[in-house]
């Protein structure tokens, strides 16, 4: 056995020992580390009544309130229509979790991570939309071992359990597109400030939308054509909403799959923003080699999403992404490592990770295709 698996197996008894326990929480140099170990350990325990927590203030609106500024308890109550009583419970959750702060003479003002709520409203509709994934996430050894019948999120994300999706009504396609358009414009801006496109002439976005990224991208490159691949329904709503920005001029958006659909020729940049972790390790090596076929020579693909491995947010993929895409019944979380590789596989000369203001929202990465005289001494 490796010394270090003899050291780990020697931790874990000692870990797990009540006494070791009890003496690690008493004695004053090894107190700090117990009491934080406990604390992570309660917080991953009641993990899910703290997002309930959060998931009232939204639905109630309580951060709208505040941001107006500080009010009295009885104020609050008023306004949310809540018992006194219930109103009391819930402001003291909302400080305890750094949402709501203890103001002045008896009242209450946005905390840090409330204040950040306000004005935003991607994280919001994130919130409000968990309530589908708490609902799957029940029993979540039946669904680890795949006995559950159609999840909510399946249902929600219509084109993940579809043979056609390209046939989806437009009643199955608005919210999720609705929900995406929301949360756009911050991982467009982390997008946009890592790989500015002023070199490119036209960029294909696959899979945009309500067109939400190529809005982003028209407004810092005003000379950039735009076009826009997804399924026909949600195509038809960002070409309504590219023509109510004026953009129709230099923007178009295509209906189809693009599982099944060669992809537009045009653009020497091509993006997939949130794409490819909603996909099987088939149908997203078959979506690059696609992109790569509608790029011309040194054209460019921007693969951007969160993933696997991202230091100081590794819950984030390994986690909560991990059990959001099982829910879903489509796809998994990749590491830049394992998407690079990918990239290589379908054709792609070189895959760069640069480096995002906020690596836990989206990580980038920049894959070139060959040089055509470079493929010929290949």
């Amino acid at each position: 056995m490796p010394w270090i698996d003899r050291y780990l197996a020697v931790r874990d008894r000692w870990l797990s020992s009540p006494r070791f326990q009890r003496w690690a929480a008493a004695f004053p140099l090894t107190r700090p580390t117990a009491r934080k170990r406990a604390r992570a350990l309660f917080d991953v325990c009641a993990g899910f009544v703290y997002s309930q927590i959060l998931f009232a203030c939204v639905r109630l609106k309580l951060f709208d309130l505040l941001a107006a500024g500080p009010l009295s308890a009885a104020s609050i109550a008023e306004s949310l229509k809540l018992p006194p009583d219930s109103t009391d419970r819930l402001l003291e959750a909302a400080v305890s979790l750094r949402l709501v702060e203890k103001r002045a003479v008896g009242r209450y003002g946005l905390g840090a991570l409330g204040a950040a709520m306000v004005g935003n409203p991607a994280v919001g509709a994130m919130v409000e939309h968990h309530s589908l994934l708490y609902a799957d996430l029940h029993d979540p050894v039946r669904l680890l071992r795949g006995q559950h019948q159609e999840t909510a999120l399946a249902r929600y994300w219509a084109y993940a359990a579809s043979d056609r999706p390209a046939a989806l009504p437009g009643a199955q396609t608005a919210d999720y597109t609705a929900l995406m358009g929301n949360s756009l414009p911050l991982v467009a801006d982390e997008i946009l400030d890592a790989y500015p496109l002023h070199k490119h002439r036209c960029l294909l976005d696959i899979g945009g939308g309500d067109g939400s990224f190529l809005i982003s991208a028209a407004a810092r490159c005003t000379e950039l054509e735009l076009m826009l691949f997804d399924l026909p329904t949600v195509a038809q709503r960002a070409a309504e909403r590219l023509t109510a920005l004026g953009l129709d001029g230099r923007a178009r958006a295509i209906g189809g799959d693009f599982l099944k659909d060669e992809l537009p020729q045009g653009a020497d940049v091509i993006s997939l923003v949130r794409v490819i972790h909603d996909h099987s390790d088939a149908a997203a090596a078959a979506i690059l080699a696609a992109a790569h076929r509608a790029l011309p020579p040194k054209g460019v693909l921007l693969l951007a999403e969160p993933m696997l491995g991202t230091r100081g947010a590794e819950p984030v993929g390994e986690a909560y992404f991990g059990f959001y895409l099982l829910a879903m019944g489509s796809g998994r979380p990749r590491s830049p490592q394992e998407l690079q590789a990918m990239l290589r596989v379908a054709g792609f000369a070189s895959a760069e990770l640069l480096r995002t203001h906020q690596p836990l929202q989206t990580r980038l990465i920049v894959a070139r295709k060959h040089h055509a005289k470079s493929v010929l001494k290949d």
